[in-house]
């Protein structure tokens, strides 16, 4: 099957040997991505389906069958669906009711009401036995003729030049060198691709040693809410939703504990008993400790080479925020790829992933590091006067709703405008009859959004020409063009006083307000910046 290309890429080249701007030698690839875990396979997919050749390097000879990830957001699901497997993500995930932190006498310190339908078009929260994501993903890669995944080839050098970057590669037979214009790191916390570029990590020193136990229940049961965190000093435990017919216990290590014996399947019988699982009542797919670490990588660039998921970043999960961080990276890493290697924008563009990218990283890693201290105290006394201290402050309070995604502090946005850097919302609209999400109805890739008929024709030809030249999607909130069905978009500008608002491809507002030709001509210098040195 042909590869899908948007219509941001219709002006890609598609010859067998795409050249680089910068030298005529053609490359055997245009990007090598390291690692084919749910970050790499969906980086690998996006870049594909904008006409890249892209070749994806696997260690493994076989998928991993065990789920490391349990669940994603709202926004993550938006930026899952633009792979193409939208419509089977309800197959193979279950939306998350709430998610409780409780005391050991069972008072609740913390209540989040998930929705069904969130502020991205998508549930809140979607539980997922991650297997079953990556073999949707792994489907959709199929059906593009440009995407290859070499599996059982593990690489063992990089050596990055002016005009390409040589990877090498061992296999099953022999040892081969493949070249490629990029190269983006997606090999998990032990990061070759990282160790070969020398980039230092950041390192919080926070890291506690947790039981896993992920089971299959034998009968289909409810639990209210999904997701629990009992913050008891004696065992601190996590009680998770994976996916239809998946549950994941967590049970924090005490001091003095052997792991060797925590890790025997009658101690997590024992610890699991309480719960109603039971050998009679769900199968024990696997018990193991882990350790969660706080860490980052200092640079996420490195002349052609790039670093992306848990190469990157590493984050306790009591936020559940890992996955989702590294499917972030991926769709902000790869619509500026493209841009660059069909020469759209300098190199300099790629400085901007790493600046966005990090800070939420980072912001994501302290959050979590915030969290996980409260959840981790063994002390009875810490953890009374914990308990105290959180009751008082939500006495008479509600359930409370999920905030809305982290708005980007840096990087490329409209400096001036109060909407610059959030994610927009997402509700269905109307078009030539159609009615649907915006992202399925409108498009996916730049898109500005616009009250009225009038304001594109402000713009000189210039201006037209370089919204064209990145496949913009313009978008009139008007009966003759698209309905705003939910009543989003129209409210959503109203509240920044604008009436123009442009979108960048990962959904980030680059700005708003009333001057259009200001905005596109911010952009459109951004995009021209001088070349870095990466």
């Amino acid at each position: 099957m042909a590869a899908i290309r948007s219509r941001e890429s219709l002006d890609v080249a598609t010859s067998s040997a795409v050249r680089s701007p910068l030298t005529s030698n053609p490359t055997d690839t245009d990007v090598v991505i390291v690692g084919n875990g749910p970050i790499g396979a969906t980086l690998s997919v996006l870049l594909a389906q904008r006409g890249r050749r892209v070749t994806v390097l696997e260690r493994r000879a076989r998928p991993y069958r065990m789920p490391r990830a349990t669940s994603f957001d709202g926004e993550t699901a938006r930026l899952l669906a633009a792979t193409g497997i939208g419509d089977d993500l309800g197959r193979i995930t279950e939306p998350a009711n709430g998610y409780q932190w409780r005391t050991a006498e069972g008072a609740t310190l913390l209540d989040i009401a998930f929705d069904t339908t969130g502020r991205y078009g998508w549930p809140d929260a979607n539980t997922m036995h991650q297997p079953a994501l990556e073999e949707l993903i792994a489907a959709r890669a199929a059906t593009l003729a440009n995407l290859t995944v070499l599996r059982g080839h593990e690489v063992v050098g990089i050596a990055d030049h002016a005009d390409r970057v040589e990877v090498s590669v061992e296999g099953e037979d022999a040892t081969r060198t493949i070249s490629a214009r990029w190269v983006v790191g997606c090999d998990g916390a032990n990061s070759f691709v990282r160790e070969q570029i020398d980039v230092s990590v950041t390192d919080l020193g926070f890291a506690y040693e947790w039981l896993l136990c992920d089971v299959e229940l034998r009968e289909p049961r409810e639990f209210t809410p999904t997701n629990v965190q009992i913050c008891d000093p004696a065992r601190p435990t996590t009680l998770v939703g994976s996916g239809p017919g998946h549950r994941r216990w967590e049970f924090m290590r005490l001091p003095g504990e052997s792991a060797a014996e925590l890790t025997k399947d009658e101690t997590a019988w024992r610890l699991l008993e309480p719960f109603g699982a039971t050998p009679e009542t769900a199968k024990l797919l696997r018990s193991t400790t882990y350790i969660f670490q706080a860490r980052w990588a200092d640079r996420w660039r490195v002349g052609h080479v790039l670093l992306a998921g848990d190469a990157a970043h590493l984050m306790p999960p009591f936020a559940g925020q890992g996955m989702c961080s590294g499917i972030r990276d991926a769709t902000n890493l790869a619509w500026k790829l493209d841009l660059v290697m069909r020469g759209a924008a300098p190199e300099a563009l790629l400085d901007t992933y790493g600046e966005e990218r990090r800070a939420a990283a980072e912001q994501s890693i302290l959050s979590s590091v915030q969290l996980g201290r409260l959840i981790c105290a063994t002390d009875p006394a810490a953890a009374a006067e914990r308990d105290a201290t959180v009751l008082a402050g939500r006495r008479g309070r509600g359930p409370s709703r999920p905030e809305p995604a982290k708005p980007l502090t840096t990087g490329l946005r409209h400096g001036s405008s109060a909407a610059a850097g959030a994610v927009v919302p997402q509700g269905r609209v109307t078009r030539g009859g159609r009615t649907g999400l915006f992202d399925d109805v409108v498009g996916r890739g730049f898109v500005l959004l616009l009250t009225d008929d009038d304001q594109y024709l402000a713009l000189d030809e210039r201006q037209r020409a370089f919204l064209t030249d990145l496949g913009t999607h313009v978008v009139r909130l008007t009966p003759q063009d698209v309905v705003d069905v939910d009543d989003v978009y129209l409210p959503y500008l109203a509240g920044f006083g604008a009436s123009a608002l442009l979108v960048r491809p990962d959904h980030h507002v680059f700005g708003a307000g009333t001057d259009l030709r200001a905005l596109v001509e911010d952009l459109r210098e951004q995009l021209c910046a001088p070349e870095s040195a990466g």
